[in-house]
């Protein structure tokens, strides 16, 4: 069930020569376990959320999840893994103007073969612990910044997802709905028992995670032992 990363690298081919902007990244997480990754804008640290993702290719190492290297799988079943195994929360909520809250909460369930009955029920559920049980008929523009970033932190969640990756997710937020979110983010990570990793600059959303990294000069440095594969 684990999350192994090893000696994950990643350039760009340009005039002068290759730009490295991953060099020989390992770590391993399990389920319950989490990660904040910090650095520079322009550090790569999206570049590497997006390649444990599925959503960029690494040009050395290795990513496994439940045993499984993605980038082994045809395209129809990398896109089901995907779709089934990994939750994405974004800084942009990315949800759909022209649908409500609940139906953005079932977007990812549509190609997923659950029956009906038992992903409405769970999003439902979701909705109900992030706090919008009373919202969702409401279209994205009747809503705050906030409680546009719980939807799609509900859609995140909604196929039981065992990586759920967040890039920025209160990036766009004010200091209250940060705070809110975050403790979301949080309580629901501990209730699922997912692997999380996000990558902030907020020092104070990083600050909730007991393992942390930071991302400079292309390499990811560790500040708690507990994190890396050794």
């Amino acid at each position: 069930m684990s999350l192994i990363v090893e000696h994950l690298g990643k350039e760009y081919p340009t005039r002068s020569g290759p730009l490295t902007v991953l060099r020989d990244i390992s770590f391993t997480l399990e389920p319950g376990e989490s990660l904040a990754i910090m650095g520079p804008s322009g550090s790569g640290k999206s570049t590497l959320l997006h390649i444990l993702g599925t959503l960029d290719t690494p040009t050395s190492g290795r990513v496994t999840l439940e045993g499984i290297d993605p980038f082994r799988l045809q395209e129809r079943e990398l896109a089901a893994f995907r779709n089934r195994r990994i939750g994405f929360v974004f800084q942009d909520h990315h949800l759909l103007p022209q649908c409500n809250v609940l139906e953005n909460v079932l977007i990812p369930t549509l190609v997923s073969n659950r029956p009906a009955a038992e992903v409405q029920r769970r999003a439902r559920e979701l909705l109900d612990r992030v706090g919008l049980s009373q919202r969702l008929h409401h279209r994205p523009a009747e809503l705050s910044g906030g409680e546009r970033q719980r939807v799609a932190l509900a859609r995140a969640l909604i196929l039981k997802p065992l990586l759920v990756l967040a890039d920025e997710p209160t990036g766009n937020l004010d200091a209250d709905s940060s705070a809110v979110v975050a403790q979301l983010l949080e309580e629901l990570h501990r209730q699922e028992r997912n692997i999380l990793i996000v990558v902030t600059h907020s020092v104070e959303l990083a600050q909730r995670f007991a393992r942390r990294a930071e991302l400079r000069a292309a390499t990811l440095h560790f500040q708690s032992p507990q994190a890396t594969s050794g």
